[in-house]
């Protein structure tokens, strides 16, 4: 199982930013995918997930509500992150995750079982600075 993140960069505020993660090594269409993100001295954040199934329901953390849209396309096993109205608090190191084995669907559950880290599949981060 691999994820592989691409897209990250610096912007200024106000600017927007699309985050791509390639996902191998498992079962594509029956997943939650989703992001997370750390900055420096925080805490790791859950950002946005989505169930990749025909379901397609998404879940966002309440910072970036509004201003992020995650999106999925099964052809390319690619999960996006577009990110608009980028503010200098949005600066992080953002991670792709995933849990095959989990039974569920996005969601805040789903937050909390990755950033436990029992278990998991983490895609090695891309930076992404916003400077005011």
């Amino acid at each position: 199982v691999q994820l592989v993140e691409s897209g990250g960069g610096s912007v200024q505020t106000g600017g927007s930013l699309i985050l791509s993660c390639v996902a191998s090594g498992f079962t594509f269409d029956s997943a939650v995918i989703g992001w997370f993100r750390q900055a420096p001295g925080k805490e790791r954040e859950g950002v946005a997930c989505i169930s990749t199934n025909d379901d397609a329901r998404v879940y966002y953390g309440d910072s970036v509500r509004g201003r992020f849209t995650i999106s999925s396309d099964s052809g390319k096993r690619t999960v996006y992150l577009r990110m608009k109205n980028l503010m200098p608090d949005d600066t992080a190191v953002y991670y792709c995750a995933t849990d095959p084995l989990y039974p569920g669907f996005a969601g805040p559950m789903w937050f909390e079982t990755l950033a436990a880290g029992i278990a998991g599949v983490w895609g090695q981060g891309t930076q992404v600075t916003v400077s005011s």
